[in-house]
Parts: C-alpha cells; structure tokens; sequence
C-alpha cells in the first residue's frame, strides 16, 4: 500500500447559510467514516484561510494565498491506495464536488 495525499481545492464559501454549512460538514463526516471504515483513510486536517506566502528567504513574505481565489487550498487527506487509480477512486464521493471544488491526487515519497 502507498500513501497518496489529496489536496482540496476550493470548496463552500464562507458566505453560506448556517444549516447549508452544517448539511456540507455531514457530507464530509461520512465520507471521513466510510474511508476509515475501508482502511483507507490515514489522517487530514482542514486549514484556515489565508496564511502566508514565503519566496526566497524568510524576509520574504507576503500575505497570501487569498481566499477569493478558486484555488485555495482548503485542506488535504492522507490515505491509504494501491496506486494512482485506486486513490483516484477514493475521490468519488468528494462532497464539494457540486459546488467547484476539485482535489489534486499526488503520492507520497517513502523517505
């Protein structure tokens, strides 16, 4: 088994409803469930908005990524895939999907 990790693009935007947030965060919990009840699911943490952009040296930051871009990093999953394929299939139920949201799949180098 290798470890991918999916990293999530996009994703529901601040300005939704309280109940159209909490339905979204339902989606996401059962799909966490179903990938660790498949063993497939390692870890995954979401991120805040915002941070900082550093390029060159550390006296180089600037505010950044910005959330008003479509291609915030909202958060990433480590799973558990046999390969490329397999680890695209586990995509499947991605619940932000429907509203933009799209992953980037990569694998994750054994040190």
């Amino acid at each position: 088994m290798e470890k991918f990790m999916l990293i999530f693009h996009g994703g529901i935007p601040t300005d939704r409803s309280p109940e159209e947030m909490q339905a979204n965060m339902g989606k996401w919990m059962a799909w966490i469930d179903k990938l660790a009840k498949a063993g497939k699911y390692v870890s995954g943490e979401p991120l805040h908005p915002g941070g900082k952009l550093i390029k060159g040296s550390a006296t180089n930051v600037t505010d950044g990524p910005y959330t008003e871009g479509k291609e915030i990093v909202g958060g990433y999953f480590i799973v558990n895939a046999a390969d490329y394929n397999e680890a695209a299939a586990l995509c499947a139920d991605y619940p932000d999907y429907e509203i933009g949201g799209s992953i980037q799949v990569r694998q994750v180098m054994k040190m």
